[in-house]
């Protein structure tokens, strides 16, 4: 299948330059950065410690808020993508153009992925900036890169859940509804059933298959990511004995991840046909 990419570019460019317009990337930069910051010297708090307190304390703080934060909006932004245009009569309109139904969905993923992308880095740049001045080291400062770029890796997994869910949902309503549900089960309920299977069964069911289970939710693979960027994050949750050295490859972890964007989309592509 042959695709124009000046197509999807033009699509993709709408898509950025509509959220530039209507506010949205500029919230989200706002909140991202407001969050980080707070989180950066308040982050200890509980420990009875304000101000910088190292990379590690933060960066796991800020682990700890973007799985509940980054999913939800990349799920708000993608949501509409498609069914919106059907009830607004305009995706009949754009598919009566020279354009095919894949460079149709995939402008409207790029466009999105790059006003997410935009917010994501400008909102923790600006954390980036206050904890360069704190004389970390190189490896602080990767660990650091680490996290924002897996952020925006699982944003956009989250944000092809939402593509593939504005395809098959009939309104916006149902939509929406959708969105807020898989919100749910990846965040908040995947992770209590996984334990409460391991804890009710005493851990004979499921332990050695507890590991591959995590790469199933992009959130885990995520927390996992950060995890296993540091050695001294890794040894402060206790994962370097439980999970197996074969599966915490960060090159590995990172695949995983692509995989998580490439099969909602292309499940969505073949669906939109």
């Amino acid at each position: 299948m042959r695709i124009d990419f000046r197509q999807v570019a033009t699509i993709a460019s709408k898509e950025f330059w509509d959220r530039i317009r209507n506010r949205w990337v500029l919230v989200t930069a706002i909140v991202f950065a407001a969050f980080g910051l707070a989180i950066a010297y308040f982050g200890a708090a509980q420990q009875g410690g304000v101000g910088f307190m190292g990379i590690e304390v933060t960066i796991a703080s800020l682990v700890s808020l973007v799985i509940y934060l980054v999913p939800l909006i990349a799920l708000i932004l993608g949501f509409d993508a498609i069914v919106g245009e059907r009830e607004r009569g305009s995706l009949d309109l754009l598919l009566s153009m020279p354009i095919t139904r894949f460079e149709l969905l995939l402008g409207k993923f790029a466009g999105l992925s790059a006003a997410l992308a935009f917010s994501t880095l400008a909102g923790f740049g600006l954390t980036g900036i206050l904890l360069s001045s704190q004389q970390i080291d190189l490896s602080g400062l990767y660990h650091y890169f680490v996290f924002v770029l897996s952020a925006l890796l699982m944003g956009m997994a989250f944000l092809s859940i939402a593509v593939l869910t504005s395809v098959l949902a009939s309104d916006r309503a149902r939509a929406s509804g959708a969105a807020i549900g898989v919100w749910f089960f990846f965040v908040l309920v995947y992770d209590l059933v996984l334990l409460g299977i391991l804890v009710g069964t005493g851990g004979a069911i499921g332990a050695k298959a507890f590991p591959f289970l995590l790469l199933l939710n992009p959130a885990d693979v995520f927390r996992i990511l950060n995890v296993f960027s540091s050695e001294q994050a890794r040894t402060f949750y206790g994962l370097a004995t439980v999970f197996p050295q074969t599966l915490s490859n960060l090159w590995f972890l990172s695949l995983i991840m692509v995989l998580w964007i490439a099969a909602p989309l292309g499940l969505a592509a073949w669906r939109f046909k």
